[in-house]
């Protein structure tokens, strides 16, 4: 009998995990596809899609039009490699950006530059998307006892959810730091968002513009308010950053540094992974590693949904972070040949061991539409762990579910990964997200889409648009007429031929006293009418 057929499975899982872990020890990080059914036949057929891949990767680097949409080179991975700009003029942008937000953050913790009511004490960051979204994890995630700052967000239009933010900002707003996040300006979440704000302040008879600082475009809508309105600071963001690749731009650092973060160990963690992420070999490269899997396990298209389960509180966010990194570059309908094609990777999670008692039961037993990505932490806490049992410790706990999860997922045919840090820090977080931007750079080209445009969005955005047109539209009719009207009625009046869209607007209005329209409720919507209140 040979040794070979002696091996027993979980000495073969073993073998499989030893010999293909990539780890690096450096950095405190390693990458486990033992989990992820592929051949070795699979592995070298899409090894074999790479060159092209990292040949494109190269050229974004160097400065290629990337998003020929806007025409616009996409340079994130400049902001933590400055030489590497095609440019000396991008360099030394990139290099006094990052000198003046540390320069106006030390001022600002150090009581040099003040509100209205002294030394501040709370940043409001208003944003939307990206914007937003790569503030919040990051402030979540390294968030301590000794943050400078308390970080607070208006990352949406809602009022409610606006109103909850004001109530808890309402004993501090003098000494709070407004910093708001557009790269156009003319977003319209991000802009009703400083309107409330300068609502909020000027009810409070608190002036606004000395509290305020922009991150935007030279010569943008922002920027001139921000200059007309003498704004405390405006802060640059390049046509070359993408919202959801613009962390490691003053996006991100701006607030971070507010919050006292360690920025400079941020964007080191990201460029030591970018380093590694450039090697043109599959093997030896993990942003490779983990574009393989993605294939495989989707079948290249998409097939499947990645389920991110990090075992630990302070990674929480990082899935929402990544839908919209992985959702927004990788969902698209075309191809760079036009042909339809309808790619993507749906992304959710929430965290371990929460998710013990939450999905993982259908993860075990239901639909393999999936391929889970486990996020382990080998550090517990600072300091010491008491023993909840003999001999365990909440963190032993922890570790358990989340090897006991992984190993329940494989004995049921479900394909994982696995990604391991060290501990959770500015370094090792600026690594993560520059893993899976690059992931997602050359999973787009495996499948021959352009990670770096967005037409869905922009799609939406300009219904958006045309929503709030109609809305005019319907309020001049019902607010002109004695008697109420139904939404046909209305419809035909104001020449419109979308009468559910009529129907919503005016039931919307009409729940909100302040907007002047009443609904008389009928047997059906067809039957309801409105009028003036």
């Amino acid at each position: 009998m040979s040794a070979e057929l002696s091996i027993t499975p979980q000495a073969e899982l073993w073998a499989r995990y030893s010999a293909g872990l990539y780890r690096n020890e450096e950095l405190g990080f390693s990458l486990d596809l033992s989990r992820v059914n592929m051949s070795p036949s699979e592995q070298s057929a899409i090894a074999e899609m790479f060159p092209m891949a990292f040949s494109a990767m190269a050229q974004l680097e160097a400065g290629s039009i990337a998003n020929k949409d806007e025409g616009r080179m996409v340079g994130h991975y400049w902001l933590r490699a400055p030489q590497l700009a095609p440019t000396p003029e991008l360099e030394a942008d990139i290099l006094q950006a990052i000198f003046d937000v540390n320069a106006f953050c030390q001022a600002v913790h150090a009581g040099e530059v003040t509100g209205s009511g002294g030394k501040f004490t709370n940043v409001l960051l208003i944003g939307i998307g990206g914007s937003a979204l790569g503030p919040q994890f990051i402030a979540t995630a390294l968030a301590s006892s000794h943050d400078k700052l308390h970080m607070s967000f208006f990352d949406n239009t809602d009022p409610d959810g606006i109103d909850l933010v004001l109530s808890s900002l309402a004993s501090c707003l003098a000494t709070t730091l407004v910093v708001v996040v557009s790269k156009s300006g003319g977003t319209p979440e991000t802009r009703n968002g400083m309107l409330e704000a300068q609502a909020a302040f000027q009810a409070a008879g608190i002036p606004f513009a000395p509290q305020a600082v922009a991150i935007t475009q030279a010569g943008s809508k922002l920027d001139q308010t921000a200059q007309s309105e003498g704004w405390l600071k405006t802060f640059p963001m390049w046509d070359w950053v993408g919202g959801r690749t613009s962390v490691m731009s003053t996006v991100g650092l701006v607030p971070a540094a507010l919050q006292g973060l360690d920025i400079d160990s941020l964007l080191e963690g990201a460029g030591q992974m970018d380093s590694l992420t450039r090697v043109p070999q599959v093997k030896e490269n993990p942003a490779a590693h983990l574009a393989m899997a993605w294939y495989h396990c989707g079948q290249g298209r998409g097939s499947k949904d990645m389920v991110l389960l990090p075992y630990k509180d302070r990674l929480a966010l990082f899935s929402k972070y990544l839908q919209q990194l992985v959702m927004e570059s990788l969902g698209k309908e075309l191809d760079r040949k036009g042909q339809k094609v309808n790619q993507g990777i749906a992304v959710y999670g929430n965290k371990g061991s929460t998710d013990q008692h939450a999905y993982v039961q259908q993860l075990r037993d239901g639909l393999n539409n999936f391929f889970a990505t486990f996020i382990e932490v080998l550090k517990d806490r600072q300091g010491d762990s008491i023993e909840v049992d003999a001999g365990v410790t909440s963190g032993d706990y922890l570790y358990g579910f989340y090897a006991g999860t992984r190993k329940a997922l494989y004995e049921s045919g479900r394909d994982s990964i696995t990604i391991t840090v060290n501990e959770v820090n500015a370094h090792s977080v600026g690594a993560l997200i520059a893993l899976y931007e690059r992931a997602v750079g050359l999973y787009a080209e495996l499948v021959n889409i352009n990670a770096y445009h967005q037409p869905g969005v922009e799609a939406g955005k300009k219904a958006a648009a045309q929503i709030l047109a109609l809305q005019s539209q319907a309020v001049e009719v019902v607010v002109s007429n004695k008697a109420s009207l139904t939404a046909d009625e209305v419809a035909k009046l104001a020449n419109a031929s979308d009468v559910e869209s009529i129907y919503g607007i005016l039931r919307h209005l009409a729940a909100n006293p302040s907007r002047g329209i009443v609904r008389q409720p009928g047997k059906t919507p067809a039957e309801d009418r409105f009028g003036k209140l």
